[in-house]
């Protein structure tokens, strides 16, 4: 083959899934900055009714609500993703309890609402721990040490009260000062992290902290306006046809495709090998790739965040106190781990631990003597470590594992649980929305006029549309492979465009 034609086969590749792809591009590099930037966007809501049919809230689902906080007998607190609504009449209707809160729905996301014995309400959220003032009724900001903003749970232990982020836990007794505490490292610890986790955070550029996010955010111009440009030469000629046909001059519209030209030649070969990179590791991000990789540990790259001396570093989603083992359990990236009650000794994992999704634990609650309720997108477990029996909640039966690893989610995605002042249990699917466990008690609809029209964060819909979620509702379950698939075309894309520069405008400008 010569080489003329090696390059007309190339410019084939090059240009038809370039246009195909060029609205995913757009989507991915848009949606992208905005999701490294989640706290500069985080009073920026988008009204549900402009999106898919699914994407309204029905019967508490898509985290609506994660558990209720019951005051008295005749009140309650509902919390989740809509933020914090009291209750008075049995969840026939409800009162807006956001005051205080700063404007956006992803300021009013609460993973945990807690009630001191002194009466006192705490509520963790995306963006701090805040407490209820009863003078103002209003919630009011708590100041705590360090950077992490994102609570991941609240519990008390006697009289003290203990707030856990994403990686440290901070001890109080008076809720003014925090005392701060980096758990023990758990027994073996080598430092080595999940290599899902480092694609993750090398995906966004966070695996630099700020510095590399803002990278990554470049990258994402580039490619956006590699995409432009390259659209942009797909219409100069059918513009300078139309054009040529009238008689007209086109001097300036020669020119103005030249310039386009140069730079969407300039900024492909400048920026393909971290554009090929971005796309790799994002493709792995997502099933089928994600499956492949899921178990895999590498060493942490220097100096990077992986390389923290925080061996809890980004791991922490759940935490309980056992007043009858005198221990405490993590619920943890890595899995579920217990220490002492002064947290001093190593973390040690327990044996014949349930299921849980690679999204974390949502639901960690003591159901009897050294018996615990796990729950997650991978279902609702009833598990006793001591004697290692793990009881699919949900069926009442015993859990068999699989024979071979499936999707990481499963029919049954658990987002919260409670149980009533009568003992009667639900649980929150993320799909399903609220429903009864082995009893006929409904839970209340939703509030048409209040719930149902909570929008969605401009944080939320960027995720949607860059794990190509949003496409669901026509997709159907295929969209799961639409990341790969995607990726699949933008490598194509990248490759063969820089061979086209490589063997033709590059030779050519030399030449010249």
């Amino acid at each position: 083959m010569t080489r003329n034609k090696i390059i007309k086969l190339f410019r084939k590749f090059h240009k038809w899934p370039g246009i195909v792809i060029t609205l995913f591009v757009i989507l991915f590099s848009i949606s992208g900055i905005f999701m490294n930037h989640r706290g500069l966007i985080s009073s920026i809501d988008i009204n549900r009714s402009w999106l898919p049919a699914d994407y309204s809230y029905q019967n508490w689902n898509k985290g609506a609500v994660k558990s209720v906080l019951q005051l008295s007998p005749d009140s309650a607190l509902v919390y989740g993703n809509i933020g914090i609504w009291l209750s008075t009449d049995q969840f026939k209707t409800f009162q807006d309890w956001n005051a205080g809160f700063p404007k956006g729905i992803d300021n009013r996301k609460i993973s945990k609402i807690l009630k001191t014995p002194e009466g006192k309400l705490l509520a963790g959220t995306y963006f701090g721990l805040y407490e209820f003032s009863a003078t103002t009724r209003q919630w009011q900001k708590i100041l705590l040490p360090g950077s992490e903003e994102r609570i991941t749970d609240l519990i008390l232990k006697g009289n003290e009260f203990l707030v856990q982020t994403r990686s440290l836990i901070l001890k109080s007794g008076d809720m003014k000062t925090f005392e701060t505490l980096v758990l023990p490292a758990p027994e073996g610890y080598d430092g080595r992290a999940s290599l899902f986790k480092t694609l993750w955070l090398l995906h966004s550029g966070e695996l630099w902290g700020s510095v590399g996010k803002l990278v990554v955010d470049l990258f994402g111009l580039a490619i956006l306006l590699i995409s432009l440009t390259g659209l942009m030469h797909f219409i100069f000629p059918v513009w300078l046809k139309r054009r040529k046909a009238k008689q007209k001059d086109n001097s300036s519209y020669v020119a103005a495709r030249n310039f386009n030209l140069k730079w969407h030649n300039r900024l492909g070969w400048i920026f393909i090998p971290f554009l090929i990179f971005v796309t790799i590791t994002g493709m792995f991000l997502r099933p089928p790739l994600l499956i492949a990789i899921a178990n895999s540990v590498v060493s942490p790259i220097p100096g990077t965040v992986l390389s923290s001396p925080n061996p809890w570093y980004d791991k922490l989603r759940r935490v309980l106190y056992d007043e009858q083992q005198h221990i405490f359990l993590f619920s943890t990236y890595d899995g579920i781990f217990f220490t002492d009650e002064n947290l001093k000794e190593p973390m040690r994992r327990l044996p014949g631990e349930p299921p849980v999704s690679v999204m974390g634990c949502n639901v960690l609650e003591k159901k009897g003597e050294s018996t615990y309720l796990v729950g997650s997108f991978n279902g609702l477990f009833l598990w006793n470590p001591l004697t290692g029996q793990v009881f699919d909640y949900l069926k009442g039966s015993p859990y068999e594992a699989p024979p071979i690893m499936g999707p990481p989610v499963s029919k049954d995605m658990i987002d919260g649980w409670f149980a009533d002042q009568s003992g009667n249990e639900f649980y929150f699917d993320y799909n399903h929305g609220v429903l009864p466990i082995r009893n006929t008690i409904p839970f209340e609809e939703m509030s048409t006029e209040v719930i149902q029209k909570s929008p969605i964060s401009l944080w939320n819909l960027s995720l949607e549309v860059h794990t190509g979620r949003i496409f669901e509702p026509i997709l159907g379950m295929f969209y799961i492979l639409y990341v790969p698939l995607a990726g699949i075309c933008i490598l194509i894309v990248l490759i063969s465009g820089f061979f086209i520069w490589w063997m033709g405008y590059r030779k050519t400008k030399k030449k010249t």
